[in-house]
């Protein structure tokens, strides 16, 4: 064998060497445009995520400076290639924000114990999870070999709250038979399913259209089904069904007791790692963090913007207050506005402000106290706390208005003599906390206004009927609009009239609408569950109540049948003739029964002879002056007003009422 020196080349190949002269210059015969690599544009369009539009550029510049078309082919080819990768990275994007949620919820879940608030937070985060108008979920009942609705979320119709499915029977009694999903854009029109009466009135109830069910299993067996569906058409993909699904599979998890301790201890522990790495990292991302548990905690328990407000003052170290869109002060109410342009928080002197807004509507603002140094991250967590102060506030009035329909809905069921069920009335009462068994009073108020336009009078009227339903909710009654005004049902309590009621919502209502407000009352009235007409009756003399107070121009007053005198009792639905004379001169009456006097046949007497003392003394065959002392004993009993030509009259009526209903002497 033979050695090279080290320095010297390798001895050329015989076989493989080229002659000079017939050697040809290849780099001379290369296309420059290949010399720039194709994929380079389509990967910087990949590094900085650029729409899918933007991937054709490349291509149209090449076509645009005539490149040759293996140049174009090139592009092509790698243009492709790239919007596969585009589309690869954006499907995992999307599935780790899947997962993301998923996590989330298996948290949630983990750090509760009672069953009940469990399945709430499954069906809650259903519905937040596929953005639906209403998530449910359905229980299997063994004993009786069907399925009961146990949880609603967004769901307002009574009918449909209390549905019992049928294993086979509907959509959810398909899938909790077969373990098999099923989903339908249309259900009233699908033909698949087994629709019953009872099952479609409550879908119907409910305006459900799009459905969406996916069983709830433990092992092989199927313990309930979960739902999520719209009020319109919608199709359901594949991966927001396997996203339910998959939700599915931690619900049923939650419910069995073993499970959901294994489930938290490891979420526990996994979030603990988490808590300790953001704490080593930054102390203001903690910060963040515990705002925003401290902001969850509160939704899930039910607080109040004041809770928020005091939770954020602890996390920010400063005074965090809520200030209602009304209540403002001028020139605060400039950084309010800007700040709800802006969609941030905005400093304001020493402050900072972050509007509390939905949609168009402005709802207060969130104001931080003495704080003018405030770092981005801080200003977001006040952004936050803002955002969450508009969803409670949403929520407490979506809650309230619900509640008032639900209220006005029964008391016009009552007042229209319809659904007469008595254990269904009490049951409905009972839910708002309302006993129809007990002694009521009707009241009819109505707004006094004048001079104002149609937008004007159409706001005291939304103020009047918000001011009623407060009301009656703290006095466990009811209220509607009705007939151009508002009727109240109110319990009578003992000892109480339904005159000081009257004067008192009268006074009440006044006050909380800053407009002059008449409250016409019926008499107590009894047995409104049982007597169909009860309800109606009563409410007919409160409206005669009201409008004589308007005739007699004592508006903003209340007032019931007693307190119009012998009015009364043309206005009363009941005519009741002893209490009348009672009130009239049942004093004088009383004080004869006990003295053996004679002052009611002196009083008849004296208007008998066109009170005229002297008369009076022929008549009775007395002396004027013991006709003086009984008049004088009359004034101190009756008052001193009784021989006013109002008075007089009442005094009259009554006492040939009484004369009437005297028993005649033997």
């Amino acid at each position: 064998m033979s050695h090279h020196p080290p320095d010297s080349p390798p001895a050329a190949d015989p076989r493989t060497a080229v002659d000079p002269r017939t050697a040809v210059d290849h780099r001379a015969t290369v296309d420059p445009e290949a010399a720039v690599d194709p994929e380079a544009p389509f990967l910087e369009l990949l590094a900085r995520g650029a729409s899918a539009d933007a991937y054709e550029r490349p291509v149209l510049l090449a076509r645009a400076e005539d490149a040759t078309p293996a140049r174009i082919a090139a592009l092509e080819q790698a243009r492709r290639l790239a919007l596969g990768v585009r589309a690869d990275m954006e499907g995992r994007r999307r599935r780790e924000a899947e997962l993301s949620a998923l996590f989330e919820t298996a948290h949630d879940l983990a750090g509760l114990r009672d069953l009940d608030a469990v399945l709430q937070a499954i069906v809650q985060r259903a519905r937040s999870l596929l953005g639906t108008d209403v998530a449910y979920l359905t229980l299997n009942d063994p004993a009786r070999g069907d399925t009961y609705m146990r949880v609603t979320e967004g769901s307002v119709a009574a009918r449909f709250q209390q549905l019992r499915l049928g294993m086979g029977e509907g959509l959810g009694g398909l899938v909790a038979q077969t373990a098999r999903p099923y989903v339908t854009d249309n259900y009233a029109q699908d033909v698949r399913f087994q629709h019953t009466r009872t099952i479609d009135a409550g879908v119907h109830d409910e305006g459900l259209v799009a459905i969406l069910g996916v069983p709830l299993m433990l092992g092989p067996h199927v313990i309930g089904v979960l739902f999520a569906a719209d009020r319109h058409a919608r199709v359901f993909e594949r991966e927001q069904i396997a996203l339910l699904g998959s939700f599915a599979a931690l619900a049923a998890a939650a419910i069995d007791t073993a499970n959901l301790l294994t489930e938290t201890r490891q979420a526990l522990g996994e979030l603990e790692r988490a808590n300790e790495i953001i704490r080593d990292r930054s102390g203001v991302i903690e910060r963040a963090s515990d705002v925003h548990d401290r902001l969850a905690e509160l939704v899930l328990r039910g607080g109040g913007v004041h809770d928020v407000a005091r939770a954020v003052s602890q996390v920010l170290d400063g005074t965090v207050e809520f200030t209602d869109a009304d209540t403002a002060p001028g020139d605060a109410m400039e950084a309010v506005e800007a700040s709800r342009a802006d969609g941030h928080a905005v400093r304001h002197g020493a402050d900072w402000v972050a509007a509390v807004a939905a949609g168009g509507e402005l709802l207060g603002a969130l104001v931080l106290r003495g704080h003018p140094g405030l770092d981005p991250v801080d200003q977001r967590t006040l952004e936050r706390a803002a955002m969450v102060t508009s969803l409670l506030l949403l929520a407490r009035r979506s809650a309230s208005e619900a509640e008032q329909r639900v209220r006005g809905e029964l008391l016009d069921d009552l007042l229209d003599a319809r659904d007469h069920d008595p254990r269904l009335l009490r049951e409905r009462a009972a839910r708002l906390h309302a006993d129809l068994d007990a002694t009521h009073v009707v009241l009819a108020a109505r707004l006094e206004t004048t001079g104002a336009d149609v937008e004007q009078e159409a706001d005291a009227r939304r103020r009047l009927g918000a001011a009623a339903n407060h009301l009656a909710a703290t006095r466990h009654g009811l209220a509607a609009a009705r007939d151009g005004g508002t009727v109240l049902l109110l319990p009578l309590d003992t000892g109480d009239s339904a005159s000081r009621v009257a004067a008192h919502v009268a006074e009440r209502l006044s006050a909380a609408v800053h407009e002059t407000v008449t409250v016409g009352a019926s008499d107590p009235v009894d047995g409104l569950a049982t007597g169909a007409e009860a309800a109606s009756t009563a409410y007919a003399e409160a409206r005669r109540c009201l409008d004589a107070l308007r005739l007699l121009g004592r508006t903003g007053q209340g007032a019931a049948a007693d307190d119009f005198g012998f009015l009364g009792l043309l206005l009363a639905d009941s005519r009741d003739v002893a209490g009348f004379v009672g009130r009239t001169i049942g004093e004088v009456v009383t004080y004869d029964e006990r003295r053996g006097t004679d002052l009611v046949r002196t009083l008849d007497a004296y208007f008998a002879s066109g009170m005229s003392p002297a008369r009076t003394k022929d008549t009775l065959h007395v002396h004027v002056n013991t006709v003086a002392q009984r008049l004088e004993r009359i004034g101190r009993l009756l008052g001193a007003d009784w021989q006013s030509p109002a008075r007089a009259l009442e005094i009259q009526l009554a006492l040939r009422l009484h004369r009437l209903a005297a028993p005649e002497p033997r």
